[in-house]
């Protein structure tokens, strides 16, 4: 008895020790609507009515792609449909008449994922992908991951934002995802 009313203070001594009033740098940033395109995504060119052009590129740690008659085609941070005009306009100025390109994304750069979980590192990305998903894919949650307490570091125009963010919600390509330990 004499123990635990002793006990007692220094248990809540210690703790208090513990506590932080360190405010989290979260920002609340939309997902965007519209993908755009960075370093490490694979692009589908297709030009119709010349196969010859028609092939996949990989964006460049400089955000470009290597298109043949128009050299590097900085793409980064443009959308789909954006890169297809760019693209279009290089080829229409000398090169064709009228040209017609697609471009679609057949591999997304990847994502990455770190702390509690059963395996982390970098995983391919699924379009849609949700955080839930993304877990999942690392192997789940560890045995003393805080399941309400998973973070991601999102880069936005030069910045890198961290969210808070539920397990339902959606994540992007190049997004670290971190899952924090619980205290007990």
């Amino acid at each position: 008895m004499r123990w635990s009313v002793l006990l007692i203070p220094l248990l809540v001594a210690v703790l208090s020790g513990c506590a932080t009033n360190k405010v989290a740098t979260t920002v609340n940033v939309d997902t965007p609507a519209v993908y755009t395109l960075d370093t490490g995504d694979v692009v589908r060119v297709t030009v119709y009515g010349d196969e010859t052009l028609t092939n996949t590129y990989t964006v460049t740690d400089k955000g470009t792609i290597a298109f043949p008659l128009a050299g590097q085609v900085q793409v980064r941070g443009q959308s789909i449909t954006t890169a297809e005009r760019m693209i279009t306009e290089l080829l229409a100025n000398g090169y064709m008449i009228s040209p017609k390109v697609s471009v679609e994304v057949t591999t997304y750069r990847p994502f990455f994922i770190e702390g509690a979980v059963g395996t982390a590192g970098q995983y391919a990305y699924v379009y849609g992908m949700i955080a839930r998903a993304a877990v999942a894919t690392a192997g789940g949650f560890a045995e003393f991951a805080d399941k309400g307490s998973v973070s991601v570091y999102r880069k936005v125009g030069k910045t890198v934002a961290k969210l808070k963010i539920g397990l339902d919600e959606p994540i992007l390509p190049g997004d670290t995802i971190v899952v924090r330990e619980r205290w007990l």
